[in-house]
């Protein structure tokens, strides 16, 4: 499709050093990490320093003709506020950056266009509990990137932060975690103004009926029936998502579906996005041929 096209669910890093369940995550090699002691393929085999850096990421959006992209974070990857800020200097127009909340009061907002907060995994699990994040980022006019917990475990303390803070605006992570019970409940939380929808991690989660997604499909349509097309917003998870896939195919399989208008699709695959975000594209990138 010739449209703009944003991303906003990536992951960059310099180097893994993170944790899962208090064991360490950190690089193994051509792609591999050590999972908390168990060996996974994390990234794509052709990534075999181990960095998921930002220039192999634009060479993918370029080919994929994707514009502009929003960097997320997880605590699996360990706190990249560094290497964020050092590849958000480099690549200013085309990507958006996300600070890492880990529940402490010195969180960072200078120089970030938003804060990921990792709020299935937060110690506290009561969101309420965790105002002053969300009311600085309101002062400030960031975004909240966040990834709730499975199901409709949080939607009621994240309903309390959104009548708090009336005029944050706020981007749900994973589809709401679209294959748990009581998913809607987080995609209904668009409802409000200022909160949307991302489809970050969308081909992951029904990875195991694998492209062209269907199932994926049939929760986009579902969710827009719920809160409306304008409020949904196309993610890919990249990179862990391309260890079956190609960037570009995280992409085609929302461009081929029948069960989307092409309007659908524009404001899915971008229009919402440069809405929410910011972004300023004035034109989808150029097409570029390949050898097949």
């Amino acid at each position: 499709m010739n449209c703009i096209k944003i991303d906003a669910h990536v992951h960059l890093w310099a180097k893994q050093q993170g944790t899962v369940g208090g064991k360490p995550v950190c690089s193994a090699g051509n792609g591999k990490a050590d999972f908390g002691g168990e060996i996974r393929q994390m990234m794509p085999p052709y990534m075999d320093d181990n960095r998921n850096s930002a220039e192999r990421l634009i060479a993918n959006m370029d080919y994929a003709r994707v514009n502009g992209a929003v960097i997320t974070q997880e605590y699996i990857d360990g706190n990249q506020d560094v290497y964020l800020l050092l590849s958000k200097d480099k690549y200013r127009d085309r990507l958006r950056i996300c600070s890492l909340y880990e529940e402490r009061d010195d969180f960072r907002v200078d120089g970030f266009d938003g804060i990921k907060i990792c709020a299935g995994r937060l110690k506290k699990q009561d969101l309420r509990e965790h105002m002053a994040v969300f009311k600085e980022a309101e002062r400030l006019g960031k975004f909240v990137s966040i990834d709730m917990a499975d199901g409709d475990a949080q939607v009621e303390s994240m309903q309390a932060v959104i009548d708090e803070c009336p005029d944050l605006r706020v981007a749900v992570g994973h589809f709401g975690m679209v294959t748990t019970d009581g998913w809607e409940r987080q995609i209904a939380l668009a409802k409000n103004k200022n909160v949307y929808i991302e489809s970050g991690g969308l081909t992951w989660l029904f990875h195991k009926e694998f492209y062209p997604y269907p199932s994926a499909i049939d929760a986009v349509v579902t969710a827009r029936d719920i809160c409306g097309m304008d409020k949904l917003m196309w993610g890919s998870d990249y990179p862990r998502t391309m260890t079956d896939i190609t960037y570009i195919m995280a992409v085609r399989f929302i461009e081929e579906t029948g069960k989307l208008t092409e309007d659908e699709k524009r404001a899915f695959l971008g229009g919402n996005a440069m809405r929410f975000y910011g972004f300023d594209f004035k034109k989808p990138l150029p097409v570029i041929d390949n050898m097949l």
